[in-house]
C-alpha cells in the first residue's frame, strides 16, 4: 500500500502545527485499522500510526470465521484463498475423522493482504495513515499536554502528536496497554510455518483443514490451506518452547511435508487479558491484542480484534467529546461495559472450555467426531450463528456438562 501520508517521518497533509486529532489509533493491524475506520465514519479527525512498513507479515492462521465477516466494513470483499467445508480432527496424529458441511464453515485469508485492505477501508472513510514511526509513550499530563483534554503521542524522533482520545491498538506486546495497566492472565506460544506445495498437494487439501489436538496440555496444531501453500502450526503455553518446537517438526513430518521448504518460518506470543484488567485510563482505550482479547481456548484474534477495535473507535468519538474528565471516565466506563457485556462472556466459556481441554483432550475429541450435536455446535460458531456463550446459554445440557467438569477440575486441585 502506498499513500502520499504514509513515508516515515512525514508530517500529514492536514496535520497544522498545534494542531490536536479527534482520535489517534497506535497499530494497523485489524483492530486498529477497525476503530479508526469507525472513528472517520463518525466524521471525525482520525490518525492511524503503524510502526512497520505496509503489507506486513504477521504469524496467523488466517480464518476468517462468521463473527469477524459480520465486524468488516459494509462492502468490504474478502480475499479468500480457500473456503473451507471440511475438517479433519485427529489427536495426536491418530484418529483423524473427517466431518463435513454443506455450507461454508469458514474462509482463509493471507493476513498482509486482508490487513492493506482494512488500512484502506479506513483510509477511505477519512482516516489519515502514516507508518514507519514507532510510539515511545503517551502522556496524559506534564509540559507536552496543553490542556486536560488532550492526550500527548510521543514518538520515537521526539516528535510529539496531540489528540483528544487514543485508542492502543499495537499488539500483544503494547506500550499503550503498559500505560493503561492491562494485566495478562494466559501467555501461549504459536510457531507457524508457510509451506508451498506442488499442485497436486494443494488439491488433496482444498476446501478442508485439519486440526490436531497436541500432546502437550492445551495445545493443538492446524494445516490452512491457501492456493499453492499451506500453513501449518502448533500452539501451546508459553514455557514448553522446546516441546512447542518439536510438536511442530513432528506434525510436518507425520504430515509428510517434511521434504518441502518454507517460504516463512515465525513465532509469535499471544496473550489473554486477566478478569480485571483495565480496559481504558484517562481518554486512552485499549482494544484487540493489545487489551489481551482474544479467545482463551482456540486463542482466534481475528474476531475479537474486528469486534473490540469497532467498539473503541465508536466510544473514542464519544470520549473525544467529553469536555471534563468525569464524561470521559464514563465514556470510558461504557467502553468497558459492552467489551465485558459481549466478548467478555465468550472468553470466560473459552477459559472454561480450555481447562476441560487441558484435562480431557480425548474426550473433546470423540464429542466433536462422534456426538452430531457437538459437531454441529462447532459448526454454528464458525459460521457465526451461535457463540460459546449462547451456546452454554441455551443448551443446558452443555451448560450441566461443562458445570461438571469444572467441579471435577476444582476436585482435582483440592485432592
Amino acid at each position: 500500500m502506498s499513500s502520499e501520508n504514509s513515508a516515515g517521518g512525514n508530517e500529514v497533509s492536514d496535520e497544522r502545527p498545534g494542531s490536536v486529532w479527534d482520535v489517534v489509533v497506535v497499530g494497523a493491524g485489524p483492530a486498529g485499522a477497525s476503530a479508526a475506520y469507525a472513528a472517520a465514519v463518525a466524521g471525525r479527525r482520525v490518525l492511524l500510526l503503524e510502526k512497520a512498513e505496509l503489507p506486513r507479515y504477521k504469524t496467523c492462521g488466517g480464518g476468517i470465521i462468521g463473527p469477524s465477516r459480520d465486524a468488516l466494513p459494509p462492502g468490504f470483499e474478502l480475499p479468500f484463498k480457500d473456503r473451507i467445508n471440511a475438517v479433519t480432527f485427529s489427536l495426536n496424529g491418530k484418529y483423524a475423522r473427517t466431518r463435513r458441511s454443506r455450507s461454508m464453515l469458514f474462509g482463509l485469508i493471507n493476513r498482509p493482504e486482508f490487513d492493506a485492505q482494512l488500512v484502506e477501508h479506513a483510509q477511505k472513510a477519512g482516516a489519515e495513515l502514516r507508518t514507519g514511526v514507532t510510539v515511545s509513550r503517551v502522556e496524559q499530563h506534564g509540559s507536552a499536554v496543553p490542556d486536560r483534554r488532550t492526550v500527548a503521542v510521543v514518538l520515537q524522533d521526539g516528535e510529539t502528536i496531540l489528540a483528544r482520545a487514543v485508542v492502543g491498538a499495537d499488539g500483544s506486546a503494547s506500550r499503550i496497554g503498559a500505560h493503561v495497566g492491562v494485566k495478562l492472565d494466559q501467555v501461549d506460544l504459536g510457531l507457524e510455518a508457510e509451506i508451498p506445495v506442488p499442485q497436486t498437494v494443494a488439491d488433496d487439501w482444498r476446501g478442508r483443514v485439519l486440526i490436531d489436538w497436541g500432546p502437550i496440555p492445551g495445545s493443538y496444531g492446524w494445516v490452512f490451506p491457501k492456493d499453492d501453500t499451506l500453513t501449518v502450526g502448533v500452539i501451546s503455553a508459553r514455557g514448553e518452547g522446546a516441546a512447542t518446537k518439536r510438536y511442530l517438526e513432528d506434525f510436518i513430518g507425520r504430515l509428510g511435508l517434511a521434504g518441502f521448504e518454507p517460504s516463512i518460518s515465525s513465532g509469535h506470543l499471544t496473550r489473554c487479558r486477566a478478569d480485571d484488567s483495565p480496559l481504558s485510563r484517562g481518554r486512552v482505550l485499549v482494544c484487540g491484542d493489545a487489551a489481551g482479547l482474544l479467545e482463551p481456548w482456540t486463542r482466534e484474534g481475528i474476531s475479537f480484534a474486528l469486534r473490540s477495535g469497532r467498539l473503541a473507535g465508536e466510544w473514542a468519538v464519544r470520549v473525544a467529546e467529553s469536555h471534563d474528565a468525569v464524561d470521559a471516565r464514563r465514556q470510558a466506563l461504557n467502553y468497558a461495559f459492552a467489551i465485558k457485556a459481549g466478548l467478555g462472556v465468550e472468553m470466560a466459556v473459552g477459559k472454561r472450555m480450555l481447562a476441560v481441554f487441558e484435562r480431557k483432550p480425548g474426550l473433546l475429541h470423540t464429542a466433536i467426531t462422534g456426538f452430531r450435536p457437538a459437531w454441529n455446535a462447532f459448526a454454528k460458531i464458525t459460521r457465526g450463528s451461535s457463540s460459546l456463550g449462547e451456546l452454554v446459554r441455551t443448551h443446558p445440557m452443555a451448560g450441566r456438562a461443562l458445570s461438571r467438569f469444572d467441579r471435577q477440575g476444582d476436585d482435582a486441585v483440592s485432592s
